[in-house]
């Protein structure tokens, strides 16, 4: 099979012959349906967003609850309360920024899917 060293023209002969495969392949290949899926880099920043939003929500629940509690003398009762409106907050944009993912890796909004 083989017959030894090539010259210039024999190397520049299989390179053709290489490239034309490439192409046919190229245009054989399976090509990718919607956006490409999300880098690591970016779903790890996607998921300290998310942290840090829920734990902004749980922060301000409690700066406005002590605050409260600390004009009205109501020492624990407001902070309690606005501790667990603040994690419903932060809980309810976990869930938008999760929506944003669905879409980001290639899923319509249900919107779109109604026209």
């Amino acid at each position: 099979m083989a017959d030894g060293p090539q010259g210039d023209a024999g190397r520049a002969k299989d390179e053709a012959r290489l490239r034309a495969l490439e192409a046919k392949l190229a245009l054989k290949a399976p090509k990718p349906k919607g956006p490409n899926p999300m880098g690591k880099y970016e779903q790890a920043n996607l998921a300290w967003r998310m942290v840090i939003e829920l734990v902004a929500g749980l922060g301000l629940g409690f700066l406005i609850g002590y605050g409260l509690d600390y004009l009205l003398g109501t020492t624990p009762l407001l902070m309690v309360i606005f501790i667990f409106l603040g994690l419903a907050a932060g809980i309810k944009s976990l869930m938008r920024t999760a929506s944003e993912l669905d879409r980001k890796s290639g899923d319509r909004p249900e919107s779109d899917e109604r026209d």
